[in-house]
């Protein structure tokens, strides 16, 4: 018979597993666009689609899947994303053409966002209540280390196996983690008397609309705004104004917007949607930066660039017991001063102090992050009720994905626009100074909303 502590180690390794799944499959692919526009003999702005098709699958639906889980049994879908993640991994593994290639991966993002859903609103009924910012801390760290281990796994596995392998090796670690899943976690509970389940279609159908319609104008176009991304972030605008008129109509809608006049979960996935902006502006920008200021080879600026998810898989443990032990409020705010002193230094300091001022900074700022992450995923889940920590877990993971978006598309548009050209080179520490000085005031925002998010609610109760 297992002992209780076993049991406990368990439970983490299947939660860890499922986002370990869904953040490598995010990256992994990257590095085999190359070979796979050769194989397709495809364009690469074709072949782009193989990443775009199963960012925009995980995005819009995690808030709907989230709330599934709520209303059939997370445990439930949880498995049954698993196994459509396996599934659809094989289906990439064998795809003979590009685009059902493509179709795989977006089913392969649905079973994606059921995994990143759902690992985290399990965590406070599988764990004990006071390891619930460790758990967070961890959930984090295994989503930095799919981010980091994605380029060298998928490049080592390409060269010894092809590019099927990349896919392939999915498989077998899906179904472990199903199997972990099945054995350790525990069945889920609902009343006898349980009324039919009344699931909102419509609402989740905008929903998913809204934000795939936003997701695309982020993304399309390389970084420049056309007609055609005008066009779409208007449908994204028509499709929300619609899915908060149905919501305000409907019996059981799929979010109560009466959520959001919480303080603490109406701040914390703005703060999170902020942060995450910042994040992945380093992301966008680094490599930029480092080849033109610095020269630096693509493998030095692989090496550069490395240490800030490695930063980030480190802290996010002790990140996790910190908040266990101090609190989730204090954590966050120290976390946010991290990330704005970061973010500012990197502001002030670039072109001066070479290499060191940007890889420092950007150390912190991940550690920032991560401690972040665990503080404040740990204070908006903590007090949830059982029936509503999926939909609250997929609104988080949304919020976060919505940073990565915003992030990629306008802080590297700001970049490029304000490098000011000199004769044939742009002015690349000016562009970086520019973009971490709007980075440092998203910062200064977060951090107003977690000092004054008390206050404000003592004044919503009034």
């Amino acid at each position: 018979m297992p002992s209780e502590n076993f049991k406990i180690y368990a439970r983490l390794a299947a939660l860890s597993l499922s986002i370990l799944l869904s953040s490598l499959s995010t990256s992994i692919v990257n590095v085999a666009l190359p070979n796979l526009a050769q194989h397709f003999q495809a364009s690469m702005q074709e072949v782009q689609w193989v990443v775009l098709a199963y960012l925009l699958a995980m995005t819009t639906l995690i808030v709907s899947v989230g709330r599934m889980g709520d209303l059939i049994g997370r445990r439930r879908l949880l498995l049954s994303g698993l196994i459509v993640f396996a599934f659809a991994s094989g289906l990439c593994a064998i795809a003979s053409n590009l685009w059902f290639l493509i179709a795989a991966r977006a089913l392969q993002g649905a079973g994606a966002a059921t995994l990143m859903a759902l690992a985290m609103a399990m965590v406070t009924e599988a764990l004990p209540k006071e390891k619930t910012g460790s758990a967070m801390g961890l959930l984090g760290s295994m989503s930095a280390i799919g981010t980091a281990l994605g380029p060298a796994l998928g490049g080592i596995l390409m060269s010894s196996f092809g590019w099927q392998a990349i896919f392939s090796m999915m498989i077998p670690c899906a179904l472990l983690t199903c199997l972990l899943v099945y054995r350790y976690l525990a069945p889920d509970n609902f009343p006898a008397n349980q009324t039919r389940v009344v699931f909102d279609y419509v609402g989740s159908f905008l929903l998913a609309f809204s934000l795939a319609t936003y997701a695309l104008a982020m993304t399309m176009g390389r970084g420049s705004f056309k007609r055609l991304n005008a066009i779409l972030l208007l449908l994204a605008f028509i499709g929300i104004a619609l899915f908060v008129f149905s919501q305000n109509r409907i019996a059981k809608p799929l979010i109560h917007l009466t959520l959001f006049r919480q303080p603490e979960l109406r701040n914390g996935f703005v703060m999170s949607a902020l942060v995450t902006t910042v994040v992945m502006a380093t992301l966008v920008v680094g490599p930029f930066y480092l080849a033109v200021a610095f020269k630096l080879t693509t493998t030095q600026i692989g090496v550069v660039m490395s240490s800030g998810p490695i930063v980030a898989a480190l802290t996010g443990l002790p990140a996790g017991r910190l908040t266990d032990r101090c609190g989730p409020t204090n954590m966050y705010r120290a976390a946010l001063v991290v990330m704005l002193v970061s973010s500012g230094t990197m502001a002030m300091l670039s072109g001066h102090f070479g290499l060191a001022a940007y890889i420092v900074p950007l150390v912190l700022m991940t550690a920032g992050y991560a401690l972040f992450q665990a503080a404040n995923n740990t204070a908006v889940m903590q007090n949830i009720a059982h029936e509503q920590r999926g939909l609250i877990a997929g609104l988080l993971s949304l919020a976060r994905n919505l940073g990565l978006i915003t992030g990629a598309s306008l802080m590297g548009s700001l970049f490029a626009a304000s490098s000011v050209h000199q004769i044939a080179t742009p002015d690349v520490v000016g562009g970086l100074r520019v973009t971490f000085a709007v980075a440092t005031g998203l910062i200064v925002l977060a951090l107003v909303l977690a000092l004054y998010g008390r206050l404000w609610r003592i004044k919503l109760t009034q």
